[in-house]
């Protein structure tokens, strides 16, 4: 190479590493600024670095000799990672082109490498939300929060929202948030233009214990299976159960409550109905006692509310507003914190419904109901395999009646594999191992996510509050990059909306007229008792008649018996009065008539033999009744 040439070619390295440097210094630059935007208002952004300090690469070379290395390094400028992120400009740039979409979608927040990067938004498609979702994190991570903001966002697109609420935190939902400094600047550094709104919500109690319009079940509707889950029936006992419902359903029994059970579970351990499932294998007394213990404890602590009509349509979860916003449904349940297994399996038979109901839409632009399923370790804790299988039925084929179901726990291994690798999306907060455990978990979870550029086991315990590790489903089905989030911020208030609002809401509700009044018609109660007090008087009847019978033949016996001795003593006056004729000096009967002397004139008048009768019975005690 001639000297010009290698000059030319110098001239040409420095240029380029000049350009490279200065590439690099105006994203470094920009990192920077969003860090100290959110350092201002939030305590766990990451510091900002100088945007003095660069490498030593982007100094121009003082000797040709120094050409190649400098070279080298301008070549690949984005080896080196912005301010405070584990990502470089390459990763960052494949991760806001994986959550760019051309349909309309959930805005999840901003992208955080060190600090949060507003050009960089993480978002879920509209359509991808009936595929399914997990958010998870430990307590206190954020994630009502982030429940709160899906379903403002899903209503507001015309997507009817139902989730639970437990502590009554959702609420707020229905009252436009109150800003302030620090909630404007932290939307503000992710790119967030907040706005106060409020959305259109219906509450709904589970047997009208607390705030809200009733929502009740039969027992014909919520099953064996599942009533065999709250009762914390074994597989012998589901079983039997099960025999119960089959035999009322044959036999026009309507269950409504659990008062109707208990009847039918008397009567089929009775003398009368014992023959009735002879046929069917029979029920047990032993196993009949133990649900029959089972209910009668279950229905002391209350849950007998939940039993009875009117049985709520879950038709009425599906409703929009006149203006075409969703209408969030929310199950305020506050007052059945102690009885999780019942408030966890409530929620299943809702669901479960929905699937019965729904008709087939397959894929469609937008579900027609996003169910969140909060505290969901409830259901699944001591779950039978029975109901273990009906859950993950459901969940696997609910997609197809435009359902998305979210559940929402502290970590995945709440949710069993074969319901987990349905979730399509999945917002993970942060996690704690504070035991071996825990640590065991974490591993687990992490081993579940793609390939990143992120030390996961390390940032899933060091996320802040409102930040989450994300991947969702993009628009082909397939999953997008793992991507550190820092959440958008509600737009109703994050306090509970106050109880004088909550409850004029509920007394304007449309829906009070048809569920606010509980309905008492003739069910298997009634029917068994009708049928068994019938029993009772045909037996009563039958053994008035047979004792009625037997004091007959008794009576019948001893007039037979007084008739004979009656007969007899006749005989014997009369043979007694021949006698005394005799000796008195009678005629016989071939004797001709002679007077009659004063005695037998005596005895023979109707008076004296009156007399003479009267004595022969008072002696043999045979006198007839008059």
């Amino acid at each position: 190479m001639s000297a010009d040439e290698a000059a030319a070619e110098l001239a040409r390295l420095e240029a380029e590493a000049a350009a490279a440097a200065a590439e690099l210094k105006l994203a470094r630059a920009q990192a920077a600024l969003a860090a100290a935007r959110a350092a201002a208002v939030t305590t766990d952004a990451a510091p900002a670095e100088p945007a003095s300090a660069e490498p030593a690469a982007a100094e121009p070379p003082a000797e040709p000799a120094s050409a190649e290395p400098a070279a080298a390094e301008s070549a690949q400028p984005a080896a080196a990672p912005p301010a405070g992120g584990p990502l470089d400009d390459g990763e960052v740039a494949r991760i806001a082109q994986g959550y760019t979409f051309d349909e309309a979608t959930l805005d999840l927040g901003a992208l955080v490498n060190g600090a949060p990067l507003p050009d960089a938004q993480i978002r879920i498609p509209l359509a991808m939300t009936n595929r399914h979702g997990l958010v998870a994190g430990a307590t206190g991570t954020g994630k009502t929060r982030t429940l709160q903001g899906l379903a403002e966002q899903l209503a507001a697109k015309g997507v009817p929202v139902f989730a639970a609420d437990i502590k009554g935190d959702l609420t707020g939902v229905a009252t436009a948030g109150e800003p302030n400094p620090k909630l404007l600047a932290r939307t503000e550094a992710i790119g967030q233009a907040w706005e106060p709104a409020a959305s259109v919500t219906e509450y709904f109690a589970l047997g009208g214990i607390g705030t809200g319009v009733p929502v009740r079940a039969t027992v014909t509707g919520f099953g064996p299976l599942l009533l065999s889950r709250v009762l914390g029936l074994n597989e012998t006992q589901e079983s039997s159960l099960g025999l119960v419902f089959h035999y009322a359903d044959a036999h026009g029994l309507p269950l409504v409550d659990l008062s109707d059970l208990r009847a039918v579970l008397t009567y089929l351990t009775s003398d009368e109905g014992k023959p009735e499932l002879k046929d069917l294998g029979g029920l047990s007394p032993a196993t009949a006692g133990v649900i029959l213990r089972e209910l009668i404890t279950f229905a002391d602590g209350g849950a007998d509310v939940f039993f009875g009509e009117p049985e709520f349509d879950v038709h009425d979860f599906l409703r929009t507003a006149p203006d075409g916003r969703g209408v969030i449904s929310l199950l305020e349940v506050p007052g059945i914190a102690d009885k999780p297994e019942l408030f966890s399996t409530f929620l299943m038979y809702l669901l479960a419904e929905l699937f019965e109901i729904l008709p087939e839409v397959g894929d469609a632009d937008k579900p027609k109901l996003v169910f969140f399923f909060d505290e969901a370790h409830l259901l699944f804790r001591d779950a039978s395999k029975a109901f273990t299988a009906a859950i993950v039925q459901t969940v696997r084929l609910i997609r197809s009646k435009g359902v998305g179901v979210f559940f929402v726990t502290q970590t995945p291994k709440d949710v069993p594999a074969d319901v987990l690798g349905q979730l399509g999306s999945r917002i993970q907060h942060a996690l704690r191992a504070f035991t071996p455990d825990d640590a065991k978990a974490l591993r687990a979870t992490v081993s579940t996510y793609p390939t990143s550029g992120y030390d996961l086991e390390r940032v899933l315990q060091e996320l802040g509050t409102g930040e989450a590790i994300v991947t969702v489903m993009n628009e082909k089905g397939a999953p997008t990059p793992v991507a550190w989030t820092r959440l958008r911020a509600p737009q109703g208030l994050m306090s509970p909306t106050p109880a004088a609002a909550v409850q004029a809401v509920v007394a304007a509700s449309p829906l009070l007229a048809t569920y606010g009044t509980p309905v008492d018609r003739e069910s298997a109660r009634e029917i068994l008792g009708a049928k068994m007090a019938a029993a009772d008087a045909a037996a009563d009847a039958a053994k008035a008649a047979t004792e009625k019978a037997k004091a007959d033949a008794e009576y019948a016996k001893q007039k037979a018996a007084a008739d004979k001795a009656q007969q007899k003593a006749e005989r014997d006056a009369q043979r007694e009065y021949e006698r005394i004729l005799r000796t008195t000096g009678g005629s016989t009967r071939t004797s001709r008539t002679r007077e009659a002397s004063p005695l037998e004139e005596i005895l023979g008048s109707k008076t004296t033999q009156s007399i003479i009768g009267s004595v022969i019975r008072g002696v043999f005690g045979n006198g007839r009744r008059r």
